[in-house]
C-alpha cells in the first residue's frame, strides 16, 4: 500500500508539473509577443497572469482489469475503484465496500439512500436489489464511469426506485433540494491519484450533514495509512461535533469513518447484536464484524453504545 501510495503520489506531482511548465511556457510567449508588438517593458499589464476561459473537466481514463474470477475498475493506474465477482454481480466484492453499509446497524431502511461517487456500483446495486423500500441514488461527475457501470458492471437502468445523477458532488450536498431527505449518505469520492478524497472540506461536510434526515448516518470510505485520513477525521469532527468514528484499517488500506446526525444514539449492545446477525442472515454482510470493530475502535465495550 505503502509503495502504491508513494507511486500515486509521484505521478499526481508529475502531472502538476507538467501543468505549471505549460502554463509558464503560455506565459513566457504571450510576454515575447508583448515586446514584439513594441509595447513597453514596464507596462503593469506585461506580466499579467494567463486568463483562460474555464475548461470541463479532465478524467482519467476508465480501465479494467479480471483477476480469479473478479473485475475491476481502474482510473489508468493499478489503483482499485470497485470490483464485482463475475458470478454474484449483486455481492458487495470489497470488505471496505461492505462496511460502509454498515448505517444498516443503526437504520431501518431509509426513505432515500445516496451514494456520492459511483465506481463499479457495488453499494447502489445492492441498496437497489435488497433495499426495497428505498429510492436508491448516485451522484457521479465522470459520464464514462457510469457507462461502464452498466456496461462492464451491470447497473440496472434507472427506475422508480433507481436514479443516477451525472453531476458533481459538491453541487448536489449544496442544493438545498437535497437537504434533510437524506437517510443513508455513502461517500467514496477517489480520482485516479486516490491520495485521499477529492472532496474533504469542512464546508463540504457539514454540507453532507445539511442532507441527511433528523436521525442520518453517513459512511466515508478513507486511507488510513495517509496524511489525508487525520486532516478527514479531524474535518469530520469539526463538522459533526465529534459524532464520528472509523472502523479498523481493513487489509486494503481503507478505513471507513462513520458520522451521525441527530440526537444522541444511546443502544444496548445486546441490541446491536440481534441487529447484526439479522442484516448476517438476510443479506449476508458480516455485520457481527463490524460490530466488533465499532467496539474496538471507540473503546465501548459494554452496556450501551452512546454517540
Amino acid at each position: 500500500m505503502t509503495k502504491l501510495i508513494k507511486r500515486a503520489s509521484a505521478e499526481a506531482r508529475a502531472f502538476r508539473n507538467k501543468q505549471a511548465d505549460s502554463v509558464e511556457s503560455k506565459q513566457t510567449m504571450s510576454r515575447a509577443k508583448n515586446r514584439a508588438s513594441g509595447r513597453n517593458r514596464d507596462d503593469d499589464l506585461d506580466d499579467a497572469p494567463l486568463i483562460e476561459a474555464p475548461r470541463k473537466p479532465r478524467f482519467a481514463p476508465v480501465t479494467f482489469s479480471e483477476e480469479g474470477g473478479v473485475r475491476y475498475l481502474h482510473f489508468g493506474t493499478e489503483w482499485v475503484q470497485g470490483a464485482m465477482r463475475l458470478k454474484k454481480p449483486h455481492h458487495i466484492e470489497l470488505e471496505y465496500a461492505q462496511q460502509m453499509m454498515a448505517w444498516l446497524l443503526f437504520l431501518e431502511t431509509p426513505k432515500r439512500v445516496v451514494q456520492l461517487g459511483l465506481g463499479a456500483a457495488a453499494l447502489t446495486k445492492f441498496a437497489h436489489r435488497f433495499l426495497k423500500r428505498a429510492k436508491v441514488e448516485a451522484v457521479e461527475l465522470n459520464p464514462a464511469v457510469v457507462v461502464a457501470a452498466r456496461t462492464m458492471f451491470e447497473l440496472p437502468h434507472d427506475d422508480a426506485r433507481l436514479t443516477v445523477h451525472e453531476t458533481d458532488a459538491w453541487d448536489f450536498v449544496n442544493d438545498r433540494a437535497n437537504h434533510g431527505t437524506i437517510g443513508a449518505l455513502q461517500i467514496d469520492v477517489y480520482d485516479a491519484t486516490a491520495r485521499g478524497p477529492v472532496l474533504d472540506s469542512v464546508a463540504f461536510y457539514r454540507a453532507v450533514r445539511a442532507c441527511l434526515t433528523d436521525a442520518g448516518v453517513v459512511t466515508i470510505n478513507l486511507f488510513g495509512d495517509h496524511p489525508s485520513f487525520v486532516r478527514n477525521m479531524k474535518r469530520l469532527n469539526e463538522a459533526f461535533d465529534g459524532r464520528v468514528f472509523a472502523l479498523p484499517e481493513v487489509h486494503d488500506g481503507n478505513r471507513v469513518a462513520i458520522a451521525f446526525s441527530g440526537p444522541a444514539i444511546d443502544v444496548p449492545f445486546v441490541t446491536l447484536q440481534k441487529r447484526a446477525k439479522l442484516i448476517e442472515d438476510t443479506l449476508a454482510l458480516p455485520a457481527r464484524k463490524w460490530l466488533k470493530g465499532l467496539q474496538e475502535s471507540t473503546g465501548q465495550t459494554s452496556g450501551s453504545f452512546t454517540i
